[in-house]
């Protein structure tokens, strides 16, 4: 009896009648993968979509309702020569890491193999074979075919399994021609062993192989993006809330068992479940989701709170708008997972060349082999010059042009102060003609500073800061931070949604809203002087003082904005923040663009508008709120300092406090994109030359693996001059 699959666990309702699913995929490993499952599962009738995400090897599926069995995506999938299961975070990163250390271990071996193989081709090879003895001759090949033939068995696994379903199912990729190389050297090399023969090409083979996994090993690993995505959204999901069920009686529910109108609880330290109005109670919530503004804002009757939001202080109850799959996190999310999978499109650019590569490699081994044959050569002969042909095409060159300048230029990121998050990243940063800039946390610094300082007496100042280590409040942490305080007050009394209190010298102190210590007065006038800063009051007995507290722009901001004008790139601020603010920030930098209090929605479609005007658009954000449009730009980059979700999702992330880094990052990508294109001619020039020669006979498989690994060594060094660049400053 079959057992019944049921995957409707992992199905979801997406509108206007469509069910959607996501799927792991094994073994997608290039373009031509992507593009055979889009078109397999495409074939399947009231499929509307089926993309393929290389980055995590996911595939996306909606079809029309009622329609298809999900479990019949998988059996199709299985019938194409993939292994495929239901996605979950969890399970996909745990395989991609197995992957990984797979991939370095057959690394590690073949890499072992091919010094010890070469030192015992040396002595054959090396001009002294007439004064080497038959038997040691055997013995050197021998004891090759102990290494070799072991060592390839384990390291060639990746390609042989890949090539094998490939062929079972009726289908070739790029690893059937270098499988078939490998196996034919390797079985050649034993025959000529077996019959005494003076050569033989264990080394050509195991080296073959040690070049295949260094650039697969280096591919893998700049795809293999952060799968934290989604965790931290879920991180950031409630899976239950506290809804009123009666007069006064409240029970704890799932949140899918929330309706629209229903009335939940929040209280101190909880993130809100859903989407809502607060109808009683008053607290201080961190919005920075929506808004990107560390700064607390207070929660009363009438305000908006989102899903995700976390509570700091009172208890609140909210009267459910949005929940489960309508709020506005689960909009983000899917936002976030549309942008990434449309970005996973751009490598259809090496679709062609990886479909043609191996019926074209086939077909020139084949006729190369015919051809001797025909000419009056022997067997033995022709299929030594088949199997030169096809080693010397092996794409060895091709494959690390990208990697090793990609590896290269990263390292040089990285004592730059940047650290590269996506494999293609450098391209596209290289494009970049327009740069969108959040502002809080971006051309801001991440923490509020005390801004008048110098207003307040020292003893007061330190006497506050004392005060302030009892609160965890972002603001009260800045006076803290800005008077060096290191102990903290005894008996201090926290006073929710108002500050903090003690008693010193029979003397009571306070820390918080103005209104709490009767410095409403002296608030007004600053806010007035200065409607951007947050004003936190300190009162002792009859004294009362105000500190003014704002982020300040990063010091090198202004500079840095006029560096990237002057070299044509076009800078704009687009920022959930407030409209003054905003308005600020961009007079203090010169920046004539802005805009405030956008959604994360009007973020993507800004970017989108550029897009189609022609822009190559690069974002730099920090918030959760920009997690969507740093998936949905060209190219993306987060401080080290922003949210995880945004540095998971961004292709570059800068360290410290300057921007210097961001111009720093366009320098090194502009280099890098100038070598990898002198590599990509450089390997295919070596193919345009190396080919017709082994065709014509003059290369044995030993000279077709060291003429190989010569382009591949060619390409590598070429790559290590991304090291350096001349970086401008205007």
């Amino acid at each position: 009896m079959q057992a019944v699959r049921d995957f409707s666990h992992y199905v979801r309702d997406v509108g206007s009648g469509l069910s959607h699913i996501d799927l792991a995929v094994e073994g997608v490993s290039c373009a031509g993968c992507m593009s055979k499952i889009e078109r397999g599962l495409s074939a399947i009738p009231d499929v509307t979509l089926a993309r393929v995400n290389l980055t995590d090897r996911r595939v996306a599926l909606e079809w029309r309702q009622g329609a298809v069995d999900p479990a019949r995506f998988i059996d199709r999938l299985a019938e194409l020569g993939y292994k495929a299961h239901p996605f979950e975070t969890e399970s996909a990163e745990a395989a991609e890491a197995e992957r990984s250390g797979f991939l370095l271990r057959c690394l590690g071996v073949a890499a072992f193999a091919t010094m010890n193989v070469m030192m015992l081709s040396i002595p054959v090879w090396s001009g002294n074979i007439g004064d080497m003895m038959s038997e040691q001759r055997d013995f050197f090949h021998w004891l090759s075919a102990l290494i070799a033939l072991p060592a390839a068995a384990y390291a060639g696994q990746p390609f042989f399994r890949s090539a094998y379903q490939a062929l079972r199912t009726r289908n070739v990729n790029m690893d059937v021609p270098i499988s078939v190389g490998v196996m034919l050297a390797l079985g050649m090399s034993l025959i000529e062993t077996i019959h005494h023969a003076e050569h033989a090409y264990f080394d050509a083979a195991i080296m073959l192989l040690t070049f295949l996994l260094v650039g697969r090993y280096l591919d893998q690993n700049m795809r293999r993006r952060t799968r934290a995505v989604a965790g931290n959204l879920a991180a950031l999901k409630a899976e239950t809330a506290t809804t009123f069920v009666g007069a006064g009686e409240i029970a704890e529910v799932p949140v899918a068992a929330i309706h629209t109108g229903d009335i939940v609880l929040l209280r101190p330290g909880e993130r809100c479940a859903v989407d809502g109005t607060v109808i009683e109670g008053r607290s201080e919530i961190d919005q920075s989701l929506i808004t990107g503004e560390t700064v607390h804002v207070t929660a009363a009757q009438g305000t908006a709170v989102y899903a995700g939001s976390l509570n700091i202080s009172g208890t609140l109850r909210v009267r459910v708008s949005a929940a489960s799959e309508g709020t506005l996190l689960a909009d983000i999310t899917r936002l976030l997972d549309n942008a990434l999978q449309a970005r996973s499109r751009y490598v259809r650019l090496a679709d062609r060349a990886s479909r043609l590569y191996a019926p074209v490699v086939h077909a020139a081994a084949l006729l190369t082999m015919i051809g001797w044959a025909l000419m009056g050569a022997n067997w033995h002969d022709a299929v030594v010059t088949a199997i030169a042909v096809l080693i010397i095409t092996c794409p060895c060159a091709l494959g690390l042009a990208i990697p090793t300048v990609q590896t290269v230029a990263s390292g040089a990121m990285f004592r730059a102060g940047v650290l590269l998050n996506s494999g293609d990243a450098i391209e596209r940063l290289a494009e970049v003609d327009r740069i969108i800039f959040d502002k809080t946390g971006t051309l801001t610094l991440p923490e509020l500073d005390v801004v008048n300082s110098a207003a307040i007496p020292p003893e007061m100042f330190e006497l506050a800061g004392r005060l302030a280590l009892a609160s965890h409040h972002p603001v009260a942490a800045a006076v803290a931070r800005t008077s060096n305080a290191r102990s903290p007050l005894a008996g201090v009394v926290e006073e929710p949604g108002q500050g903090v209190r003690a008693f010193i010298e029979g003397e009571e102190i306070r820390l918080g809203r103005p209104s709490f210590c009767g410095a409403d007065r002296l608030a007004n006038e600053i806010l007035i002087r200065d409607p951007e800063v947050s004003a936190v009051a300190f009162s002792r007995g009859g004294a009362r003082y105000v500190f003014a507290v704002r982020q300040l722009l990063r010091p090198d901001a202004p500079a840095m904005m006029a560096v990237l004008q002057a070299r044509g790139i076009a800078v704009e601020i687009v920022s959930g923040d407030r409209e003054p603010a905003v308005r600020a920030a961009a007079q203090s930098l010169g920046i004539g663009e802005w805009r405030a209090g956008v959604t994360p929605a009007d973020k993507i479609a800004r970017i989108e508008e550029l897009k189609q005007q022609g822009f190559k658009v690069m974002m730099v954000g920090d918030g959760l709120n920009d997690a969507p449009a740093l998936a949905a730009a060209h190219v993306s980059m987060s401080p080290i300092s922003a949210a995880h979700l945004s540095q998971a999702t961004a292709d570059l992330v800068f360290l410290g406090k300057p921007l210097a880094p961001v111009v720093a990052a366009i320098d090194f990508s502009r280099k890098a994109l100038y070598l990898m294109r002198q590599n990509l001619w450089l390997a295919v020039g070596y193919n345009f030359l190396a080919v017709p020669i082994a065709i014509a006979g003059f290369v044995t498989p030993l000279i077709a693996a060291v003429a190989m690994s010569g382009s591949s060594l060619l390409v590598m060094l070429n790559a290590l001059r991304a090291r350096g660049v001349a970086q401008r400053r205007s």
